[in-house]
């Protein structure tokens, strides 16, 4: 399913689209974007596609690939579709560190590396959704933690690498956001959910917002956003 492309509109690939934070930044860009909503649940995105007024479908598995065709020329990559897992690090096996690894940080690297070239042609701009523990770890949070912390370095390594070709490359780090993976996560640590205590996903939606509106000649680096209640 495709909704009609109005002209001149820019393009913007989200992966990650179908819910939670993803699906708040397609629904914010869809206001001024051709919107590729990136995601594998086919069902969800035709859904999402139909209710922007300019959207197709980036239907695949990331991970498994293999990678759906990419436009030639591309304005926007929001990198936010993501896993959290794993627990201490004694009780962390392999296998967890390499599913985490392979979604949170792979599968960006290999999508970003076949979208450069439609990104060099219309000086584009990377975003990636990373996390207040791509700063800092805690107990338990180990695995996580190290996949934003390699996906930070990714991103400013990236940057550099392609100032000179016009791609602008961004960092967004929201703390505790209310999703169904957050509401899951609040669950197995046994605290009550309290939404006031966490950041609206259309609340990182306008954070992005703010780095894809910001005029080409400066890139909004990194951007760190947390709620502004916490737990007494």
């Amino acid at each position: 399913m495709t909704t009609a492309r109005p002209t001149a509109r820019p393009t913007a690939l989200v992966t990650g689209a179908t819910s939670g934070i993803g699906r708040a930044i397609a629904i914010d860009l869809g206001r001024t974007h051709h919107v590729l909503v990136g995601g594998r649940n086919r069902a969800r995105i035709d859904e999402l596609v139909g209710s922007l007024p300019s959207a197709e479908p980036f239907a695949g598995d990331l991970v498994q690939g293999p990678i759906p065709p990419l436009p030639a020329s591309l304005d926007v990559l929001v990198h936010s579709a993501g896993v959290e897992a794993g627990s201490t690090v004694e009780h962390t096996e392999r296998e967890t560190w390499e599913t985490v690894f392979a979604a949170n940080v792979f599968a960006v690297a290999e999508l970003t590396r076949l979208a450069l070239p439609a990104l060099r042609a219309a000086s584009g701009l990377v975003v990636t959704i990373n996390s207040g523990s791509g700063f800092s770890s805690t107990p338990g949070g180990a695995v996580y933690a190290a996949s934003k912390f390699a996906l930070r370095a990714f991103t400013d390594a990236l940057r550099e690498e392609e100032r000179l070709h016009g791609v602008r490359v961004s960092s967004v780090h929201p703390g505790r956001t209310d999703t169904a993976m957050q509401r899951a996560k609040v669950a197995a640590e046994g605290d009550e959910y309290d939404t006031r205590l966490y950041l609206a996903p259309e609340s990182v939606a306008a954070a992005v917002r703010s780095v894809v509106d910001l005029p080409p000649g400066g890139t909004i680096e990194t951007l760190s956003m947390r709620p502004t209640l916490r737990r007494g």
